[in-house]
């Protein structure tokens, strides 16, 4: 009979080499996103589960004390083999244990496998419930830059391919850093971004924790493009595993009216490539094509580059304590609201 057993893990080597092993969808789960949750104020766990004394899954907890609330947070995991249900179940177990213990009502978990009707029936029927939210980057777009230049631009669609070549010859420029400075201008941009989209914008703190964590190991770069002195438009890009993503990102006003958007990503995917990186993950669309989802219009601006869909398994909550099902109805009124 296999014995298992659950261990808080200090080691980040330990931890890494385990996760890039599994190949993960995301950093959502890297050492390097605990350390920047850390740094702008949330607790977390790192908890490595083990078969006959080898690891064979972890979960990153990010404590969420929350109004609506207190919860863990485990996006991009557990990282373990769902195909296990005898493991997973001992998992869950513990996760249980754990969120017992330290008083919250939920764990919301979005692993990082494709989602699938046999694979929500599954967790259903472990006690799963389906999530009134979505969780960072559910449904995203995936592009293959293993091939050369011309032939990433032959499969795009061809209008999105022309303007990137009209935009080769308008005088933008793209400087890449991992300096704090230029993230008050992406925070002001971000501003001027979430006032046309009207979504919640994030805290300045995360992104300067963010480019600060992931940039001492050479995972992270802010990327901003100018057309002379003007900034248009400023994004951090995340370099993990086998992949870079477009994580946070802002745009001016005025560059609606110029073709400074698609030169950026063309730039971001050209560095991309150099650096050696095999996918371009375009971080997150809307979760359908109704053209009235707030999103569409970024979505329909991604979509134009190709790639592939991705749909990870939809976040599932884990209760805890009855107080949970407050949470679930007011976060139901508000994803009717946001049209989300």
């Amino acid at each position: 009979m296999k014995t298992y057993q659950t261990k808080e893990i200090t080691d980040k080597n330990i931890w890494e080499n385990y996760l890039l092993a599994q190949k993960p969808g995301t950093f959502l789960q890297s050492w390097n996103w605990g350390e920047t949750n850390k740094k702008t104020g949330y607790k977390i766990k790192r908890l490595g589960f083990y078969k006959n004394g080898k690891i064979s899954a972890l979960s990153l907890l990010i404590h969420q004390p929350a109004k609506r609330g207190p919860h863990y947070l485990i996006p991009g995991g557990p990282v373990l083999d769902f195909r296990d249900k005898r493991f997973f179940k001992y998992v869950l177990s513990q996760l249980k244990s754990v969120a017992k213990r330290d008083g919250v009502w939920f764990v919301r978990m979005r692993p990082d496998v494709e989602d699938g009707p046999n694979l929500r029936s599954f967790v259903k029927k472990l006690g799963l419930n389906s999530a009134p939210m979505h969780v960072h980057g559910e449904n995203t777009l995936v592009l293959n830059i293993e091939r050369d230049e011309e032939e990433i631009l032959k499969s795009m669609r061809k209008t999105t391919r022309y303007l990137i070549k009209k935009s080769l010859n308008e005088g933008y420029s793209v400087a890449t850093s991992t300096a704090l400075q230029g993230i008050d201008k992406l925070y002001l941009l971000q501003g001027e971004t979430v006032r046309r989209h009207g979504f919640v914008g994030f805290k300045k703190n995360l992104f300067s924790a963010e480019l600060e964590v992931f940039g001492r190991d050479n995972q992270a770069l802010l990327f901003e493009c100018r057309k002379g002195k003007l900034l248009l438009a400023s994004a951090i890009v995340i370099f993990y595993a086998d992949k870079a993503f477009y994580h946070f990102s802002g745009s001016s006003k005025a560059s609606l009216k110029t073709n400074a958007s698609y030169f950026l990503q063309w730039e971001i995917i050209k560095k991309a490539k150099e650096l050696g990186y095999r996918y371009y993950d375009f971080w997150g669309i809307a979760a359908t094509d109704n053209p009235k989802h707030r999103f569409w219009g970024v979505t329909v601006f991604k979509k134009g580059f190709g790639g592939e869909r991705i749909d990870w398994l939809h976040a599932h909550d884990l209760l805890i304590r009855s107080y949970y099902w407050i949470t679930y109805f007011f976060e139901t009124l508000r994803r009717g609201i946001r049209h989300l």
